[in-house]
């Protein structure tokens, strides 16, 4: 590896970047990062080798994109001497001292040394220093998954975490999960109970119900109170329903406050509106709640922690 030296912004090939993941919340942090310390302090990796010319980036792929966002011309690199082949190898070494790639990342690394430079799976785990069943894994992972499902993972759409979930169905399956998913925002946990019922139902209108409304059936991944999911033979089809919806409330109520925790006031102006319309549901469902709380016949626990604030709107 060479000393550092300064390249234009224009010059950086991204060629490999589709190999890699863009969490918004890693570009949050990178950013914060830049302004705490007053720029782009560690250089990219660039290999020279690839193509005659060409400084094709390896490491640093935030990195450029955030010099970008912020107008910069020019970005500190380290050069190396490496093949295609060797510089896709050297994205997985170089993030493995820190948090390392998701196991789609390392899948599609694989699948482009296989596919795309005629290499065995012998041939892949030597240069990775991996296992040839690790190897065969990742291929097994890409190949399982639906290309649309892939697309909303490089989208931010999708977690590489959920989309490993995913791949469990049959491909005609994930994309209607998928959605799902999304819709009704479902954590990987839950996303891994939906999958899980999902391949256990054999009754294709079982399926769309569970598919139109999954927060019925699955339990939210925390729900904070030790209570598992499932149905309780005691209670009725509807009070099942309103059990997953206490349950899916309280998991809601904990998500919101941590995000509120850490919106910014800019970020707190612009949703304003949506912030008092959320209040104002929040005061109707604490008011329903007291008026059926009251109304039992049998004493309920007290509540741990600080009994809900919520101030009604006019």
């Amino acid at each position: 590896m060479s000393a550092p030296q300064q390249l234009e912004l224009t010059q950086i090939d991204l060629r490999l970047s589709s190999l890699r993941l863009t969490h918004p919340t890693d570009l949050r942090r990178l950013h914060e990062s830049i302004h705490s310390e007053g720029g782009i302090r560690d250089p990219l990796l660039v290999s020279t080798d690839v193509e005659p010319g060409c400084w094709v980036c390896v490491d640093g792929f935030k990195r450029v994109l955030m010099a970008e966002e912020l107008g910069m011309t020019h970005l500190w690199v380290h050069t190396a001497r490496l093949d295609l082949a060797h510089a896709k190898a050297a994205i997985l070494h170089c993030n493995q001292p820190r948090a390392g790639l998701s196991k789609l990342e390392e899948a599609w690394i694989v699948r482009s040394l296989c596919r795309d430079d005629g290499m065995m799976q012998m041939q892949v785990a030597e240069l990775l220093k991996r296992d040839k069943s690790w190897v065969c894994r990742r291929l097994k992972l890409v190949r399982a998954l639906d290309e649309s499902i892939q697309e909303d993972v490089r989208q931010g759409l999708l977690s590489a975490t959920v989309a490993s979930e995913l791949s469990q169905l049959q491909r005609c399956n994930q994309q209607p999960a998928a959605r799902a998913v999304i819709e009704h925002d479902l954590s990987s946990r839950e996303c891994r109970q939906l999958v899980q019922k999902l391949r256990d139902t054999r009754d294709p209108q079982a399926a769309r119900e569970l598919l139109e409304d999954p927060r019925r059936y699955i339990a939210p991944a925390e729900s904070g109170t030790g209570r598992t999911s499932g149905r309780d033979p005691r209670l009725s089809k509807d009070g099942n329903r309103l059990r997953s919806s206490l349950l899916s409330w309280q998991h809601a109520c904990s998500r919101l406050t941590d995000e509120l925790r850490r919106a910014s006031d800019a970020d707190a102006r612009v949703l304003a509106p949506l912030i008092q319309d959320a209040v104002a549901a929040g005061a109707r469902a604490v008011r329903q709640l007291e008026t059926t709380q009251s109304s039992c016949s049998v004493n309920l626990p007290p509540t741990h922690g600080e009994p809900p604030s919520v101030s009604p709107t006019p």
